[in-house]
């Protein structure tokens, strides 16, 4: 099912205030069919509110949502063919998981045997088929997760639609749950918007990612390309672990400098910049443009990271290099560096969109 989002805006008014916060705005989305898409950003940023636009939980100020040709805007959640699998699961603690799979089918005029064919048709999808006599209270929480996806399949949508499902689990569970999530949707190819804040999920799973910010949407791509191509600096900032190295810098004469080392020459009128730099994006060179003061070498397993100071970095931030052969370095000694182009983002000063 392709999805459309056109001109998309929900305003809120504060009735005691009488001011108004524009969740999202002016939201231009389209979803292909078959496809996992995620919204991403940090709280606040009207993804919730869009998703639960998206089931009609939520009506929009302005705008229309299509589900292929028909414009479902007005249309009422249960007549849109979705599954919807929320944050904290939503199981009902004295129903069985059979029960609760079964739960959405009640409504429908289905035979008994239908029901339990497919019941235990999404029990296997999502491979709790075992645990159809439990309770949720005798699941774990990546068990309790799966039963509320199968639930929502139940139904068959059109459209699967999840909100921070992985939140309330442990890091081991998420990894395995999300891993999960992927494969699901693979095998059903039900069109699936996922939303979430953790840009390492949205990452791993989604074939595309939605990137927002108050209420506006900042970049729409494939998870590699936005992270390869980002459109500004709160995007270039958002994606990435570890995070982006930013400096204050600025563009004089043709050249881009950070600091009072220039680094590359550019075409581009004198002006401000951010300059971002990945940390994969360092290689020590006895030789190269910029110069950093070694706070300390971290040790993460295989890999070792070199955590500097730079007198331009944003905020005063450390900077973090990873390279593949660190050198014996303690704490104040001078390292110099080039840059690898590919992993160098320029921004305007004042705007942040990216030159």
């Amino acid at each position: 099912m392709k999805i459309v989002l056109e001109n998309l805006t929900k305003i809120f008014t504060n009735k005691k205030t009488n001011s108004e916060v524009h969740a999202v705005e002016n939201m231009n989305v389209t979803i292909e069919s078959g496809k996992l898409v995620g919204l991403l950003g940090p709280s606040g940023c009207g993804k919730s509110t869009t998703l639960f636009m998206l089931s009609g939980l939520e009506a929009p100020t302005s705008g229309k949502i299509y589900f292929g040709d028909e414009d479902v805007t007005k249309l009422e959640p249960q007549r849109r063919g979705i599954g919807l699998v929320f944050q904290n699961y939503a199981l009902y603690p004295h129903m069985t998981v059979a029960q609760n799979i079964r739960f959405p089918l009640d409504n429908i005029k289905m035979g008994k045997e239908e029901k339990l064919e497919r019941i235990k048709k999404c029990a296997e999808i999502v491979q709790i088929d075992n645990l159809l006599d439990r309770k949720p209270s005798e699941l774990s929480g990546g068990q309790q997760q799966r039963v509320a996806i199968a639930r929502a399949l139940a139904k068959m949508p059109n459209v699967l639609l999840l909100d921070e499902p992985l939140s309330n689990l442990d890091a081991r569970l998420r990894l395995q749950t999300r891993e999960e999530i992927k494969r699901i949707q693979r095998e059903t190819g039900i069109t699936t918007v996922f939303v979430t804040h953790d840009q390492e999920e949205a990452m791993s799973i989604c074939d595309t990612i939605v990137v927002m910010k108050l209420g506006v949407v900042q970049q729409i791509d494939e998870p590699q390309k936005v992270y390869d191509n980002p459109s500004n600096l709160f995007v270039a900032k958002f994606l990435g672990t570890p995070p982006i190295n930013v400096f204050k810098g600025e563009v004089k004469k043709g050249k881009a400098y950070i600091g009072k080392e220039s680094f590359q020459k550019v075409e581009l009128e004198d002006q401000p910049l951010w300059v971002g730099i990945r940390p994969e994006g360092f290689i020590l060179d006895e030789k190269g443009p910029l110069s950093l003061v070694v706070d300390h070498v971290e040790v993460m397993g295989r890999e070792k990271s070199i955590i500097a100071k730079h007198e331009s970095s944003e905020e005063g931030k450390n900077i973090r290099i990873i390279v593949e052969d660190v050198p014996n370095l303690n704490h104040g000694d001078i390292v110099r560096v080039s840059l690898k182009p590919s992993k160098v983002f320029l921004f305007n000063g004042d705007t942040e969109e990216r030159l």
